[in-house]
């Protein structure tokens, strides 16, 4: 894969360069670092997306940046990073710098400011966030050949990765994401170095956690990073009660066992949180809840849909996802099974309407339709019947008619924002 490196300079926002400027001018130096960087070349090779937000590195001391410009934020001082505000945007200067041992698996027992570039490169998590720009001179700084890992699509720790690691227990959730994100593959040192960190992973926040897979849940095929999570033993610690899916047979309606359905019912499913985190988590009942059927003569898993929505709030709560989210998703996962057929009556489907809810009922048919898709069997008519759902519902609301003797006007059928998190994701 070849990226063009001109793509950098035509990509920096202005504001980066007058910051640069005011550094060189005091005679310091400046860089653009990390993702933004990164985001730009894999948009130059037509991958990816560019860069959300810009971040620079530099060898001037923090009370300097702060003397330098008229409007900072001291966001960071004890790290050596301060928010410069230039004509309305928001841009973290952070000091070049090194660090010494991590005690509590998550930040540095204290930070050294250095002089040297490559000495900071060499803290970062991965080498392909390890690459710097000075937009002044033109010039990459790549010392850790990030840019050949993402030519070759690898994602890969700097240095040691079992140090990196247990450094920073959250790196190990890191890499499951940006193998998503980014389409890359894990190094192999990298890779096997996850399983020693995971007690240092254990020590991670429910909140950073919860950030880690909202980002990942934004990817292109999320269950890339779901799957590392459990090969490596990552969701074990985060999400134990998830594990047994794999390999748990399902009916002979499906082609593949719980774990490899819900990947790619998440694959299929539309790109916002709730959609997605009730993919994910739609069968998680389904080992407790298997028996064989003498009568069937197969596997069935009744109240699964009930079971699943306690597991999938219980879950989402452990992990500080709002409430709003936590009861929208327990919702879908509980009302996820449609047995709609052309023999129901407009009574029943307003039984189903005035059962999941008017506003309910798009992300409902949204999650059915990945549902079939995952399942993989008798999509045509799992589609078909859906579409003829979602006709029945919007006609029984747009004719306003009753639900319940409580409920005489009701909205059209329409989704809801319900939280700021009832949003399309992006990613990385």
């Amino acid at each position: 894969m070849r990226f063009d490196q001109s793509r950098l300079r035509e990509s920096i926002p202005p504001e980066v360069l007058a910051i640069c400027r005011v550094l060189r001018d005091a005679g310091h130096r400046g860089w653009a670092v990390g993702g933004c960087v990164r985001d730009v070349l894999r948009g130059s090779a037509g991958i990816g997306r560019g860069p959300t937000d810009w971040d620079l590195t530099t060898d001037a001391r923090p009370e300097e940046v702060q003397r330098l410009f008229p409007r900072v934020v001291p966001t960071g001082l004890q790290h050596g990073t301060v928010t410069v505000l230039v004509d309305g945007s928001a841009f973290e200067v952070t000091t070049l710098r090194g660090e010494s041992a991590y005690s509590d698996g998550r930040r540095p027992d204290k930070v050294e400011f250095v002089a040297e570039l490559a000495r900071d490169l060499e803290r970062r998590d991965f080498t392909v966030n390890a690459m710097a720009y000075d937009p002044l001179e033109d010039r990459l700084e790549d010392p850790l050949g990030g840019l050949d890992d993402l030519a070759r699509g690898l994602l890969r720790a700097v240095g040691d990765p079992l140090q990196r690691f247990r450094e920073d227990g959250l790196r190990v959730l890191r890499a499951a994401r940006f193998v998503a994100t980014l389409e890359l593959e894990l190094d192999g040192a990298t890779a096997r170095a996850i399983e020693p960190s995971l007690d240092i992973f254990a020590k991670v926040s429910a909140e950073r956690v919860q950030q880690e897979w909202t980002k990942a849940l934004g990817a292109a095929r999320p269950s890339r990073a779901f799957e590392l999570m459990r090969v490596h033993g990552i969701l074990g610690v985060t999400a134990p009660e998830m594990l047994a899916m794999a390999g748990c047979e399902q009916n002979r309606h499906h082609l593949h066992d719980v774990w490899q359905h819900t990947l790619r019912v998440l694959d299929a499913s539309e790109l916002r949180v709730e959609l997605r985190l009730a993919a994910l988590l739609h069968d998680i009942a389904k080992p407790q809840s298997r028996a064989w059927s003498d009568e069937k003569q197969d596997w069935t898993f009744l109240g699964h849909e009930l079971m699943g929505a306690e597991l999938a709030e219980a879950l989402l709560e452990r992990l500080r996802y709002s409430r709003a989210v936590r009861e929208h998703v327990a919702a879908l996962v509980r009302h996820h099974l449609i047995a709609y057929d052309d023999t129901w009556t407009d009574a029943a489907v307003r039984r189903w309407l005035r059962r999941v809810g008017p506003e309910l009922v798009d992300d409902l048919l949204a999650l059915q339709r990945a549902d079939a898709i995952g399942r993989g069997t008798a999509l045509e008519d799992s589609l078909a019947r859906g579409e003829a759902l979602r006709a029945r519902a919007a006609a029984v609301l747009a004719g306003q008619t009753a639900l319940s003797t409580r409920d005489l006007a009701l909205p059209r059928c329409v989704a809801v924002e319900l939280s700021p998190w009832n949003r399309t994701l992006a990613s990385p």
